[in-house]
């Protein structure tokens, strides 16, 4: 384009952030998505005509785009996640069910790699990657939703196997998923915390898949519900310990909520490029409207609010790849969702403010992006929950760290009169 390099053209945005080879691979995700997805498939998939793009993951798979952080003994390449967000963005234009999709290898691959045994490794991890498997997390739950572990999805040892019984909804990627990653509760009367384990249940006998929901928007990924109806699952196929899944609900935190934000940057960019370019060519009183402060100060916020996000993004894909503490984080990835999903809704509605009437219909992308984003501020964790984590890790550190800081409280001129320090 008018003579300069992928790399040339994106300089001066983040890329001082990243190295050559990690120029190289964003601009290797930018090709395909230019190249490899058709806009068919993109209106299919929206339209409902195509309900799984298996396609598009064997793509993927073939293209080694899929699992990156992962070793390359599983097809992965060994990266970290900061290249595995770069290319999430880039993903992320093609909208929420794409995105999602090419997340779940990573998101589902971090419980296998982690907690799974080399068996499950070679059998489940290295497939999925080579796009040849294809995945989903059952998660949710009719009666659970935010309140994960309130599940009442059972799953109880009979020698060598475990019996499964019990609903997932919203499960995105049901129908195309060869297995699951199932969380069940295997200690009835056991502490919430230590009665739940995690599995990789094979689709097969006593699981059934129902396509059932009308969504909003982020249609075409598959999402269904999967019942579970005394499902002989390997004891050999259950991840960390039993009881155990408490320790893989909080390391599934990061690649869940890592994914979601950076998939946001992409479908931000991508409704700021539309209506930014858009303002350029439409003209009102004799003017391009980008030459109206009521427009370019919207774009003003929306190329603020996305560079915003993308550091808080960047910044934790760093923090994790560094080697953070847990309880560090989860805080981070919980402020990088909320802050990137947030930020997404915003650039997408002051996108749709500019093009005016013409962006609420189908005659450009935006009003599928508004209805994409609207899920991602509600999935993996709503951002109330992220709220939750935010200020409890904020506080637990604040705790922490009284003994090494100045007493700030002090620095006023009647801060010795403490019969005014009424907190009671």
């Amino acid at each position: 384009m008018n003579g300069y390099s992928f790399l040339e053209r994106r300089e001066g945005m983040f890329d001082f952030l990243l190295t050559s080879e990690q120029k190289l691979l964003q601009e290797e995700a930018a090709r395909f998505v230019k190249e490899k997805v058709p806009k068919q498939l993109i209106l299919a998939m929206d339209e409902e005509k195509v309900i799984y793009p298996k396609e598009y993951l064997m793509d993927l798979g073939q293209a080694r785009l899929l699992g990156l952080r992962f070793a390359e003994r599983y097809s992965g390449r060994g990266l970290q996640w900061v290249d595995e967000v770069s290319v999430l963005e880039e993903i992320g234009v093609l909208g929420t069910s794409l995105a999602c999709l090419y997340s779940l290898p990573s998101i589902v691959g971090e419980a296998i790699n982690h907690f799974g045994s080399e068996v499950l490794k070679d059998r489940y991890l290295k497939p999925t990657l080579e796009g040849k498997l294809y995945t989903a997390e059952a998660l949710t739950e009719p009666r659970g939703g935010s309140d994960f572990f309130g599940a009442t999805t059972l799953a109880r040892r009979e020698g060598d196997v475990y019996i499964l019984n019990g609903q997932k909804r919203f499960v995105v990627g049901a129908e195309g998923a060869d297995y699951f990653m199932v969380y069940a509760k295997t200690d009835p009367e056991g502490p919430a915390h230590q009665s739940i384990s995690a599995f990789i249940v094979d689709r097969g006998p006593g699981v059934e898949v129902e396509h059932i929901y009308g969504l909003m928007g982020t249609r075409g990924g598959g999402a269904g519900r999967v019942v579970f109806k005394d499902v002989k699952v390997p004891a050999e196929n259950l991840l960390g310990v039993e009881n155990g899944a408490a320790d893989i609900f909080y390391q599934m935190m990061i690649p869940e909520r890592l994914t979601s934000a950076a998939g946001a940057l992409g479908m931000a960019r991508a409704a700021l490029e539309v209506a930014s370019d858009y303002s350029t060519r439409r003209k009102a009183f004799g003017r391009k409207i980008k030459d109206f402060q009521g427009v370019n100060f919207k774009v003003a916020d929306s190329i603020t609010r996305l560079d915003a996000a993308r550091s808080l993004v960047y910044t934790t894909a760093r923090a994790v790849d560094s080697g953070v503490p847990g309880h560090v984080a989860r805080r981070l990835v919980s402020e990088a969702k909320k802050f990137a999903t947030d930020s997404a809704w915003a650039v997408v509605n002051d996108g749709m403010q500019i093009m005016g009437g013409i962006g609420y219909t189908n005659v450009f992308p935006i009003e599928r992006l508004l209805r994409d984003i609207r899920l991602i501020m509600i999935w993996t964790g709503t951002n109330e929950v992220m709220n939750l984590i935010i200020q409890h890790e904020y506080y637990k550190e604040r705790r922490g760290n009284l003994q090494f800081h100045r007493s700030l409280e002090e620095d006023a001129v009647n801060a010795h009169l403490t019969e005014e320090k009424v907190y009671e």
